[in-house]
């Protein structure tokens, strides 16, 4: 491990990205959105009800248009849902890259299980849980170093929420979580917001397609304590781990390994609480938090 002092020094915010840096979707967008522009920027500007910085930052790469931006742009410029088809892309690349391989599998879902140890699971997040763990300055917690400028933690914020429309998708995909019981009684900024987060939890493990467990501290040994881990089955049947650890993500599809984590989660599943002993169990927790 590193010295206190390199801890310190990769606590300094991020360089700003140069031209080069922007995601390569975003710069599209913006060569397409200029393609279609029969209009000038102002006018552009006037006429969806944004800024002129932002309708040039969008044209030129520097910013991932929203939703509403295309929306607007699509119904302004005519532009036959072009834009629109870009979107999903453009909101996938305010991810980190390392997820963004995995994030595009994830979209073919039909089932996905992640077991996570220590962190609420993105997936599961709200939002202002997501920028609490994601915006903080040195020499405060963080649980992401080097720290990053609050524009990144936007877009990753972003990115994140957009991800959840998985949760709500037609045909529903069958999700599985088992989440470590540090990961509720570790609080996150305040009291305030890890009771939100834990009744959100509660909220989302009600639904149809979801079963929420709760893996209990005093467990002992059982073969999660190797680390997080995601199975995923795609409309095609393929079948997919992902492990993730210090901001580095990596895809599973070699047969043999993805089936040892199908193995090592259904032993998981007999080990934790059930669906209704981890909801009483998170409705504890939030009324004391």
């Amino acid at each position: 491990m590193g010295s206190t002092e390199d801890a310190q020094a990769g606590c300094r915010p991020k360089r700003q990205a140069g031209e080069d840096d922007y995601p390569a979707i975003w710069v599209a967008y913006g060569k397409l959105f200029r393609k279609k522009r029969s209009k000038t920027q102002q006018e552009l500007a006037d006429a969806t009800g944004y800024s002129y910085e932002q309708v040039a930052s969008i044209e030129q790469g520097r910013r991932p248009a929203k939703v509403a931006f295309t929306e607007a742009a699509e119904r302004v410029l005519e532009a036959g849902g072009v834009l629109a088809e870009l979107q999903d892309d453009v909101e996938r690349a305010k991810l980190p890259k390392f997820f963004q391989d995995f994030a595009l599998i994830e979209t073919e879902a039909v089932s996905r299980f992640a077991y996570d140890p220590l962190l609420v699971p993105g997936l599961l997040q709200t939002g202002e849980f997501a920028r609490a763990l994601l915006l903080a300055h040195c020499p405060l917690p963080t649980a992401h170093c080097p720290v990053l400028d609050e524009e990144t933690v936007e877009h990753r914020v972003e990115g994140r929420l957009n991800r959840q429309k998985l949760l709500l998708q037609t045909p529903p995909v069958e999700f599985s979580f088992i989440v470590g019981e540090s990961a509720l009684v570790n609080t996150v900024r305040d009291a305030e917001l890890m009771s939100s987060q834990l009744q959100h939890l509660l909220r989302v493990g009600s639904s149809a397609n979801v079963e929420l467990q709760v893996m209990p501290i005093e467990s002992g040994v059982h073969t999660g304590l190797n680390g997080a881990f995601v199975l995923l089955e795609t409309l095609e049947h393929r079948h997919f781990g992902y492990l993730e650890a210090q901001q580095v993500g990596m895809v599973i599809s070699d047969p043999a390994k993805v089936s040892a984590f199908g193995l090592r989660y259904g032993e998981l599943r007999s080990q934790a609480l059930n669906v209704e002993e981890s909801a009483r169990l998170i409705e504890r927790l939030a009324g004391a938090a």
